[in-house]
């Protein structure tokens, strides 16, 4: 009987939550989800704030339904304050923001080089029918060195702090 009193307990709980995200999402207007990516070889979690160009933000806004703000500063930031975020154009089909695989990161929070502020680069398969996934900035960068892929960087910068990183950290 002691699963029983758990379920229901675990239940309540549920309920609990789901009521405060309904409360916060009804006191706010949104609440901002998190979107799924690769760093390092393993998933992380992240969110997407503002971008410096506006129709980047238009993009990301439709992504996950969340508000996407325009700051057109962002692009400004010198360069060594950002990290990079590959964005998938073609390959294989995922819940990027243009239907491809996640984005990839580099520098992990706790690392030398991490910053929410990241670089754009969209990566394309030079032939999409002989993509993978790519899991690692490392990864990314040896699919550009074999000349599988190209990357263009075209100096839009988003804000997209992580929620979660490797090896468990939150």
């Amino acid at each position: 009987m002691a699963w029983v009193r758990n379920l229901a307990v675990t239940a309540l709980v549920a309920l609990i939550i789901g009521w405060f995200v309904l409360a916060a999402r009804e006191q706010t207007g949104f609440v901002v989800p998190p979107v799924d990516g690769f760093m390092e070889g393993q998933r992380v979690r992240f969110i997407h704030t503002e971008a410096s160009d506006p129709e980047v933000a238009k993009l990301l806004t439709q992504m996950k339904g969340s508000p996407v703000l325009t700051v057109p500063s962002l692009a400004n930031a010198p360069k060594e304050s950002l990290a990079n975020v590959y964005v998938f154009t073609n390959g294989v089909a995922g819940e990027g923001p243009f239907k491809f695989q996640p984005d990839v990161f580099d520098n992990p929070p706790g690392q030398a080089g991490y910053t929410p502020l990241r670089a754009l680069q969209l990566v394309s398969w030079k032939r999409p029918e002989r993509a993978r996934e790519l899991r690692s900035a490392g990864e990314v960068k040896q699919a550009l060195t074999q000349g599988e892929i190209e990357i263009k960087q075209p100096g839009v910068v988003i804000n997209m702090p992580m929620i979660t990183w490797p090896d468990g950290h939150r």
